[in-house]
């Protein structure tokens, strides 16, 4: 991807759910990212939408209902910067610049969403450390947030 001013971020699973989830311990983190650049340019795509409505409808006090969590993703189309990433390729294609770090079931998701990412050259914008290593030499597709990342979305790490 060439080098620009501004990313485009594609929301890892957790980030959307921190940044949804007011009681989510790194939702403050989350938030002030998300809000530092007025023309933040991000997005979500099936399995970040499934990974939310998952997350946030699981049997457990204090969650949404499927149609609140409906609600929410219906409500995140409005707001400035959205964008919709259809998935467009298999997974070979997404997933074939991991494969050879690629090991474990959890690292399924990871590996998707980063694939596609670097397919359609957003960065992903994530607070898991170890996509970092899954990454290797894509590392400039990923954008981990950490307290002292959390107000430059502009940067790419």
């Amino acid at each position: 991807m060439p080098k620009t001013s501004q990313s485009r971020y594609l929301l890892d699973v957790n980030v959307l759910v921190a940044l949804i989830a007011t009681t989510h311990v790194h939702h403050q983190l989350v938030k002030e990212w998300f809000n530092a650049s007025p023309n933040l340019e991000w997005s979500i795509c099936a399995f970040t939408e499934a990974g939310f409505v998952r997350t946030a409808t699981a049997p457990r006090p204090g969650q949404l209902s499927m149609s609140e969590a409906t609600t929410v993703l219906a409500q995140l189309r409005q707001h400035p910067g959205y964008h919709y990433v259809p998935i467009t390729a298999d997974w070979q294609t997404l997933c074939s610049p991991f494969f050879k770090r690629l090991y474990g079931t959890k690292q399924v998701t990871d590996a998707y969403l980063l694939g596609l990412a670097l397919h359609e050259g957003w960065v992903l914008a994530t607070l898991d450390k170890p996509i970092l290593h899954l990454a290797g030499e894509h590392k400039q597709h990923v954008h981990l947030l950490e307290a002292q990342t959390a107000t430059n979305p502009t940067e790419a790490q």
